[in-house]
């Protein structure tokens, strides 16, 4: 299984309208479009897998840079995901009432 990344698509995108787009290459085992949670527009980027390396190198090969909906798309093999470990996605005060003493 090959995970590949797709970016630059149009906002109007779906996850039929990439899957299309793949399928002559191989067997598409799934599209994730990714989305903005707080609106549910899409991102501009999705992740394809497809069943074979040999059919997803085609897509890569062939689908680069490829026009669709005016503009050129960017695909290319997944990386794996960052390591996030010692990120923190908050903490600490941001000025809040109560914190500290009143002057």
């Amino acid at each position: 299984m090959k995970k590949i990344f797709v970016g630059n698509l149009d906002f109007s995108a779906t996850e039929a309208s990439i899957r299309s787009l793949f399928e002559p290459y191989g067997a598409v085992e799934s599209v994730y479009l990714v989305t903005d949670r707080d609106t549910g527009r899409s991102k501009g980027f999705a992740f394809v897998e497809m069943a074979e390396s040999d059919g997803a190198g085609k897509a890569i090969a062939a689908l680069n840079g490829t026009m669709v909906g005016g503009r050129a798309l960017n695909i290319n093999e997944a990386r794996p995901k960052a390591d996030r470990a010692g990120h923190s996605s908050g903490g600490g005060h941001r000025g809040e009432r109560g914190s500290g003493p009143r002057w």
